[in-house]
């Protein structure tokens, strides 16, 4: 495989949309700026108050026509990220979620992808809207290699995202085929605990604030596991202080530019997830820097993109 082949899956499809409408001009009118090893595949996310996302809780107006015409623009993949894992039968006639899809089946020049957690709605998807691709989401929590592995094996899939404690699981990875290895996708950024054992119910909190039920605590001593809002509370290390990039990379499973061309390229993968959904533009924007711009061009796309009067990163 070509080093050229690297592919990167970026967030915040609807919640960034200002910020890929000022970058990804100068991804294509600029592109000394950038690696020449990597491509933007795809971006992911959905919009605010969408029963069938999950993961992070979407932000972020409806301009789905917007969104999609920038995309067709530049031929990049949109996904839809419908990983709630709470979905029932009642949740697949919801309006706006079928709108949505619709749009996308209909207006998009470039394979929809949907991110998802659900076999109820991909069934549903698979039936509805015939030239959807599908990517089974890490909010599944598939930390056994074998269940990974299993995931692979569906013919449903066309990526499947393992939970990141999988992403240094070098032996296992590279007993892989070459089909299989074609079909993982690599979360890079994760802030996330390692010893985390709380990651699904984070996950399963967002899932029911997407629905909009009421998240429930389980309290045991003098820890709850949502605060008086409903959020879930991260009793990890560090977890009280948020997302942070800098402490991501310090992480075991962080995946960096060289881990990727030194490591994952020679063994056969190439394709890698950097999350950031439920975080600000000026995030998003350093994780796009590291992963995709050569370190002498940073200051000129962050000037470019600090002087554009649309945004506000802060």
């Amino acid at each position: 495989m070509s080093e050229k082949n690297v592919k990167f899956h970026l967030p915040g499809l609807f919640e960034f949309f200002e910020l890929y409408f000022a970058f990804l001009p100068l991804y294509r009118n600029h592109r000394d700026w950038f690696y020449d090893w990597c491509e933007i595949a795809s971006i992911y996310g959905t919009p605010a108050d969408c029963v069938w996302g999950g993961g992070r809780v979407g932000f972020g107006d409806d301009i789905a026509e917007q969104v999609i015409e920038l995309l067709n623009e530049y031929q990049i993949s949109p996904r839809l990220t419908f990983s709630n894992s709470l979905l029932t039968e009642k949740h697949l006639s919801d309006k706006k979620c079928n709108a949505l899809s619709s749009t996308f089946h209909e207006k998009s020049k470039t394979k929809t992808g949907i991110v998802i957690y659900s076999d109820l709605l991909l069934d549903y998807l698979k039936k509805k809207f015939s030239d959807f691709y599908f990517v089974s989401s890490t909010t599944k929590v598939l930390t056994e290699f074998e269940d990974f592995k299993m995931e692979l094996q569906r013919d449903d899939f066309e990526y499947a995202v393992p939970d990141f404690r999988l992403n240094k699981s070098f032996e296992k990875l590279a007993s892989l085929s070459d089909e299989e290895k074609d079909k993982v996708e690599f979360l890079c950024n994760e802030c996330c605990w390692c010893g985390c054992k709380d990651r699904k119910a984070c996950y399963e909190n967002v899932s029911r604030k997407s629905l909009g039920e009421e998240s429930f605590s389980v309290c045991d001593d003098d820890n709850c596991s949502v605060d008086e809002n409903g959020d879930f509370i991260c009793y990890a290390p560090g977890g009280e202080a948020g997302y942070s990039f800098s402490r991501a990379m310090k992480s075991p499973m962080f995946i960096s530019k060289d881990d990727i061309l030194e490591k994952y390229v020679p063994m056969g993968f190439s394709n890698f997830k950097i999350e950031g959904r439920g975080l600000g533009s000026a995030m998003v924007l350093e994780f796009l820097l590291y992963y995709l711009v050569k370190p002498e061009c940073q200051i000129e796309v962050r000037e470019k993109i600090y002087l554009d009067s649309m945004l506000d990163l802060f």
